[in-house]
């Protein structure tokens, strides 16, 4: 008895752990919140070495592609705006809710909502919910982010896309003398 016991231990403590999905998410959410507080930390950003862990290689792939191009002169990433709140302004996250949805085709879709502008009193969406849905896989046992679609006008919007847009654009771009 006591040998079966061991033995099943030992399997047990052989077989990685697989993530939750809505791990990267919440990791995601957690620094999109900070970021949006009243006081976010400095250095931080959702591609950092902190966090770009938590993405699949075809993910960070396209971000590292989409980065060659910065959007302004001084440099910085490719984008002009926050890519999970989908803007460039608002309030300290409100009311996040992070929901997984059923595994499809080895993806599970983790949906995500949260209130972006309810600091603004006279704002008439100050009650809206934003939502953002993310893509995640499991790779080597490990829960990955492989896109996050952004709903616009009830419509996902992938950001992988958008970073090979982004690419595609600047390698055609002709090159400054």
């Amino acid at each position: 008895m006591k040998l079966i016991l061991a033995l099943s231990l030992m399997l047990a403590s052989s077989v990685p752990a697989v993530a939750a999905p809505e791990d990267p998410v919440k990791a995601i959410m957690d620094l999109a919140t900070q970021l949006w507080s009243d006081a976010p930390p400095e250095g931080k950003d959702y591609f950092d070495k902190d966090h770009i862990g938590l993405f699949t290689t075809d993910f960070t792939a396209a971000y590292r592609e989409a980065e060659k191009y910065p959007i302004y002169d001084e440099g910085g990433g490719p984008f002009g705006y926050d890519v999970i709140t989908n803007s460039q302004d608002g309030c300290p996250l409100k009311d996040v809710s992070i929901v997984p949805g059923p595994e499809t085709a080895g993806t599970t879709e983790v949906k995500v909502t949260f209130k972006l502008m309810s600091c603004y009193a006279d704002d008439p969406g100050k009650d809206t919910l934003s939502e953002v849905n993310f893509k995640v896989v499991t790779v080597g046992g490990k829960s990955l982010i492989s896109d996050i679609d952004r709903i616009i006008d009830g419509k996902p919007a992938s950001l992988v896309a958008e970073m090979k847009e982004i690419a595609k654009a600047g390698a055609a771009a002709p090159k400054e003398q």
